[in-house]
């Protein structure tokens, strides 16, 4: 069976050679579905559409290719990606965003045909699990040239330290460039704001206790599940924790 295929490109050209390269394609082929010369038109068509893979550009006017793969994160049914684009430079970024490979212009036939076997796969992969199996949800952590997904069930807290977090888990302390903001927005069910500087994961909170930091002998404390330092409660959010503390007995 062929792949049904998106394709998204802002060049006309580039969108031609796409096509002719993947006529030539077998063990998958591919057929195109439809094309889309911008982010918005893209989105239309993954909206009315039951689609396999969407092979897309990054750099478009308006709504780009990360915007869309984005988009398509919350979809459990959502097409595979694949990046194509003659910026390598965003290769990290496709792959926090789970695409299935990246291409770089001018793709050559053979590794367009190495993507689409990589896209069956990942396809009877997914839809040879179980309905109720659902990928964990993870953290990618960058370090000396290594990437690393972290479980964001192991993570106990996040705290936010000059320009990176510090990702804590019951045996190591990540580095991470990124924001609490953008993690208590996405998981409000995993994690709870404590002090304008931390998150913590509410499934480790043991006990709130007092805390003297040295500044404030009138503090407050979180204890966690597996890790022996305290993470500090800020008077402005107290009465939340003790509010969560109150439902989850």
């Amino acid at each position: 069976m062929s792949l049904k295929t998106l394709i998204v490109d802002d060049e006309a050209l580039a969108r031609s050679r796409l096509r002719t390269l993947l006529r030539d394609c077998t063990s998958p082929a591919a057929a195109v579905t439809a094309e889309a010369s911008q982010g918005e038109e893209a989105l239309a068509h993954l909206a009315a559409m039951d689609l396999d893979l969407v092979l897309l550009d990054v750099h478009m006017p308006g709504v780009d290719g990360i915007e869309v793969a984005r988009a398509l994160r919350s979809r459990p049914d959502a097409p595979a990606v694949v990046f194509v684009t003659a910026h390598a430079s965003h290769a990290v970024t496709a792959f926090e965003l789970e695409a299935v490979d990246y291409l770089t212009k001018p793709v050559r036939a053979e590794r367009l045909q190495q993507a689409l076997q990589k896209v069956e796969r990942f396809l009877k992969e997914r839809r040879a699990a179980q309905p109720t199996e659902a990928t964990p949800e993870s953290v990618l952590i960058q370090d000396r040239g290594r990437a690393e997904r972290v479980p964001l069930s192991e993570v106990l807290y996040l705290k936010s330290e000059y320009k990176y977090l510090t990702v804590r888990t019951a045996t190591r302390s990540h580095i991470l460039d990124g924001s609490l903001n953008d993690f208590e927005e996405r998981y409000p069910h995993r994690f709870l704001r404590v002090h304008r500087n931390a998150l913590v994961a509410r499934a480790a909170i043991r006990a709130l206790e007092r805390y003297d930091d040295g500044e404030d002998a009138e503090g407050w404390a979180l204890r966690l599940d597996s890790v022996p330092e305290p993470v500090a409660v800020s008077r402005r959010q107290l009465a939340a924790v003790r509010e969560m503390l109150k439902e989850s007995r």
